[in-house]
């Protein structure tokens, strides 16, 4: 983690798996990285040095992605890569979270160890698709959870959008985010939207009733009228929500 950046130069404090980037990328002297200090505050810096970690000097001060309501995508576990390519993809399309759980159709079974693992090789994942993005911040990879972790996650999330293959046409995702968040809202990252997207075999009917339980926030949506792979639906589903926050954000300024 980054110290709060000081005048130029400085020498960045990295992390050891950003030295092995670092020492990857075989950066010179002269070309530039960009920086996220323990503020999240967002520079573009050039290499002064490279020999044994790298000092930079501050060239700009970048503004960052407008603020907007942390989105968290509760993702029914997948078969084989697919939950490495939504963990990489919806990074990129906008996820501040990840929640991975496991529901009565889900094929994948993980134990304690083989569920440490995966979240740790997801964690890993998060942070390569950060990076490459230009995110300011890593989205978290929460442990592996079930049903019941998903509806607590809920009960305290602003608002909840259970996207089910089964949810009437008339559930679209754009009024869901209207109804729930007031304009100020859209701009307010202490809010959050939890995103909830079943496995391969989709959620079953009493599951996706325990989650719109959670309360008046909670509300089925349709991504459209084609079924959707569990692992585009993830990726879709957080592009649109990302979309949709910052659209109803400009529409309300």
């Amino acid at each position: 983690m980054l110290g709060k950046i000081q005048q130029q130069p400085i020498d960045l404090d990295l992390s050891l798996d950003d030295v092995k980037h670092a020492a990857v990328l075989r950066l010179q002297p002269g070309e530039h990285v960009a920086v996220v200090d323990a503020d999240q505050d967002y520079f573009e810096c050039e290499i002064v040095d490279a020999t044994g970690g790298l000092s930079v000097r501050i060239a700009s001060r970048g503004e960052g992605a407008p603020a907007r309501p942390r989105i968290v995508l509760a993702q029914g576990l997948a078969k084989g890569e697919k939950m490495d390519v939504v963990v990489r993809h919806a990074t990129e399309a906008g996820a501040d979270a990840f929640l991975p759980f496991a529901c009565r159709r889900s094929v994948v079974k993980l134990d304690g160890k083989k569920a440490a693992a995966r979240r740790e090789r997801w964690q890993a994942i998060a942070k390569s698709a950060a990076m490459q993005s230009g995110r300011e911040s890593v989205p978290l990879v929460e442990a592996v959870g079930t049903v019941s972790t998903v509806a607590a996650a809920a009960r305290e999330a602003d608002c909840v959008l259970v996207c089910w293959e089964e949810a009437p046409g008339t559930c679209v995702l754009e009024e869901a985010l209207a109804r729930v968040f007031a304009p100020d809202d859209l701009a307010d990252p202490a809010k959050s939207v939890l995103v909830v997207v079943g496995p391969e075999g989709g959620i079953d009917s009493e599951e996706v009733e325990r989650l719109l339980a959670a309360g008046p926030q909670a509300r089925l949506v349709t991504l459209g009228p084609y079924i959707l792979r569990t692992e585009t639906a993830g990726i879709v589903a957080t592009a649109l929500v990302a979309h949709e926050l910052r659209r109803q954000a400009r529409k309300g300024a």
